[in-house]
């Protein structure tokens, strides 16, 4: 299976969340992982190898790839039935490269907020996506939402968003995300990430595993 996480407008927690995603299907669920760093800064990839310094064995690979190199490596990480790939998207959507991308996703996963600017750059992200790849499940997780604000905008974003695809339950602004490694996931962030992973595996990711 090949997941995406994706949205046009950076800064939105992509690299972040696939981190944890990685570690929840590698270390709770047992899941074959493979991780492709696309993303421009690439700080998947630097985290990957300044911590496999620091331990024994890796639960997963972490690859950087351009997305002019995606064709070049989809066979050697051709899936199989209980693997799963996950593509740390750039935050553009002006590159043919992603086409190849886009058609590849079974799951496309893209962190939001809540403010206009997200918003907009979410639903184009949507657009293009659905022009490209009609199949895929699209998954919304609202992402660094803080618990100490009324986001008005909240109920119409999520009725529009919900016509292209499920919003989740909402991941609040942590600081203590920044510290998690390649190699585990702080016992402090579990419970607020959990529900939305332990979601996403049972409706969508569940057949993945093998007792």
């Amino acid at each position: 299976m090949v997941i995406l996480i994706g949205n046009q407008k950076g800064g939105a927690g992509k690299s972040t969340l696939t981190l944890l995603l990685a570690n929840y299907l590698a270390i709770d669920r047992h899941c074959m992982v493979t991780v492709i760093d696309m993303d421009y800064q690439q700080s998947l990839y630097q985290k990957f190898e300044t911590t496999k310094v620091l331990e024994n064995i890796e639960p997963y690979q972490v690859i950087p790839a351009s997305l002019d190199e995606y064709p070049l490596i989809r066979d050697t990480i051709e899936t199989s039935n209980d693997q799963v790939v996950l593509i740390d998207l750039p935050g553009k959507l002006d590159d043919d490269g992603l086409l190849p991308v886009f058609r590849a996703a079974d799951l496309v996963i893209c962190p939001f907020a809540y403010d206009e600017f997200s918003f907009r750059s979410t639903i184009l992200f949507s657009v293009v996506l659905r022009k490209i790849n009609d199949n895929a499940v699209i998954i919304y997780i609202p992402n660094r939402i803080k618990a100490n604000v009324k986001y008005e905008t909240l109920a119409d974003v999520n009725e529009q968003l919900t016509k292209f695809g499920e919003v989740t339950l909402p991941v609040p602004d942590r600081i203590d995300f920044q510290r998690t490694s390649t190699f585990m996931t702080l016992p402090s962030i579990l419970p607020v990430i959990r529900p939305v992973f332990e979601h996403i595996y049972q409706h969508y990711l569940i057949h993945l595993h093998h007792e």
